[in-house]
């Protein structure tokens, strides 16, 4: 039995054409997209976090631990972070944290080192999410204003007030 030498099949053009096309629309797909994002604005925009003034929780109980909430909003195009908060009005230290729960129900804080402000998001402080935790100054009172820095690891420093209101009144 004989057998002959087989040959390359050839391609015709109109294959090879076929075979490129794949390629060329996805590539022409990806730039239309980064096209739309850079004529929008958001392609390397920076962080643009604005922060709203906020409110202070009024301690209670014999305590003088609480806790401040502010809205952080970032219209930018990139993320940013918020590293630190500090207050000259404040009975002490003040830090950024969480509350969590644990398995048999009791709620805890956990300290972070910092609040990530996602582009074109928000961040809302709540007393069930992310605050500032802190040591209120002697005398505080409900309507009280109290000066704060908010220190973004882009945006740099944003200075905003928060009222001292009763924790009864937080839910509003």
């Amino acid at each position: 039995m004989t057998t002959s030498p087989r040959r390359p099949a050839r391609r015709r053009p109109a294959d090879a054409l076929r075979a490129a096309l794949a390629p060329v629309a996805a590539f022409g797909l990806a730039l239309a997209g980064l096209t739309l994002w850079v004529t929008a604005g958001q392609a390397g925009s920076p962080p643009r976090v604005q922060v709203a003034p906020g409110r202070v929780l009024l301690p209670y109980g014999g305590t003088t631990e609480t806790a401040a909430f502010f809205s952080l909003l970032n219209s930018g195009g990139a993320d940013d972070r918020l590293v630190e908060v500090t207050s000259a009005a404040t009975g002490g230290e003040v830090a950024l944290s969480r509350h969590r729960m644990s398995g048999s129900g009791a709620a805890y804080r956990q300290s972070v080192n910092s609040v990530t402000v996602p582009a074109g998001g928000a961040v809302l402080m709540s007393p069930a999410g992310v605050d500032v935790t802190l040591r209120a100054g002697k005398g505080w009172k409900a309507g009280d204003v109290v000066p704060f820095t908010l220190r973004f690891e882009h945006s740099g420093t944003i200075r905003t007030t928060a009222v001292v209101i009763r924790p009864a009144d937080s839910a509003s």
